[in-house]
């Protein structure tokens, strides 16, 4: 297998979908900058610049793929769909239902999350949770370079609406821009095992709503997506070392659809289950997860490490906001250690 950085791989996944499909389009602003190697391959016509309007973008991509196509739009940050929520919202997510199926939204909201870097609360939101709330979305979160390709092929793929996040400290042009030459002075950390890793030569698309386990035990549970799931293993690691306490990480992948069979037959083996959500706390993720397995009658004890505030500037003060390794050790040793 070759070796492809994250966001070579999203972009590889991408371009074998563009080469046999030509509906596919890829538009955002800056994206004839960002995706150079897109447009030299496709072309103006495929791969384009458009102005400054996150709301006027997503209603072109939601009348583009009523029409036909299978537009991709280049968000840049998740933050910025905040603009865009009515279209999003009220339209692309609804359509569907509202048809009976007889009108179908197939795009792609292509967007940057996550924090650790010191840009503060207005550009490093995940948002998933609060995305993945609303019927007719699916949400997709991945932490590997090949998971990464696998899921973009599925979100093009798919006859809906499709939210695919790129966590910032795993993709490679993402990390070039927070730290490279024009900020020499912010450094952050990268997980190594989801900023580069191997790929398929030929992609084939990820089963929507399936997670992985990405490292097993049988004393606690721990979930998560993205960044979070690395920074869960180390913690796990870290554990097994220092306490002998051996914990089963799960990657979620997906947000929407949830695979809740994953979560319940782990938490049903280690009677205990760590959410590590880098989205908000409040009415996110975190919940959703203990709810559902509440629902299956299972008897587990519960604890969560989420982003609880608007994230601050200051970088001391973010590396505290944020979920970390020390916070995730600390609340997975209050569950461990008390029968």
């Amino acid at each position: 297998m070759r070796e492809l950085k994250f966001g070579q791989a999203v972009e590889d996944a991408l371009a074998q979908a563009m080469a046999l499909d030509e509906r596919i389009i890829v538009f955002g602003e800056d994206s004839a900058s960002y995706r150079r190697n897109l447009l030299v391959r496709f072309g103006t016509q495929r791969v384009m610049n458009t102005p400054i309007s996150e709301s006027a973008l997503m209603g072109a991509a939601v009348s583009a793929a009523m029409a036909g196509l299978r537009p991709v739009l280049d968000l840049t940050l998740v933050d910025f769909i905040g603009v865009a929520m009515d279209g999003l919202l009220n339209h692309a997510a609804k359509i569907a239902a509202f048809s009976d199926g007889q009108w179908t939204v197939p795009m792609v909201v292509w967007a940057a999350c996550g924090g650790g870097y010191g840009d503060g609360g207005q550009h490093e939101q995940s948002l998933w949770g609060w995305l993945a709330h609303i019927p007719g979305l699916t949400v997709l979160v991945p932490s590997t370079p090949a998971d990464a390709g696998a899921l973009m092929l599925a979100a093009l793929e798919h006859d809906g609406p499709v939210i695919f996040l790129e966590h910032k400290l795993l993709a490679d042009y993402w990390l070039d821009w927070m730290g490279g030459s024009s900020r020499p002075t912010v450094t952050f950390d990268v997980p190594s095992a989801g900023a580069k890793g191997p790929v398929p030569a030929d992609w084939q698309p990820a089963v929507l709503g399936q997670a992985r386990s990405r490292r097993g035990g049988s004393d606690l549970t721990m979930v998560s997506v993205g960044v979070g799931v690395h920074r869960a293993v180390e913690a796990a690691n870290r554990l097994a070392e220092t306490h002998g306490i051996e914990a089963e990480v799960i990657d979620l992948r997906s947000v929407a659809p949830l695979d809740r069979d994953a979560v319940c037959q782990s938490v049903a083996v280690t009677g205990r289950l760590l959410v590590v959500d880098e989205d908000y706390e409040g009415y996110g993720l975190s919940g959703e997860l203990a709810a559902i397995a509440l629902e299956q009658g299972l008897n587990f004890r519960y604890r969560r490490v989420c982003t609880k505030t608007t994230i601050p500037y200051a970088r001391y003060l973010e590396a505290q906001t944020l979920p970390n390794v020390a916070r995730i050790m600390k609340a997975a040793l209050q569950l461990a250690v008390v029968n």
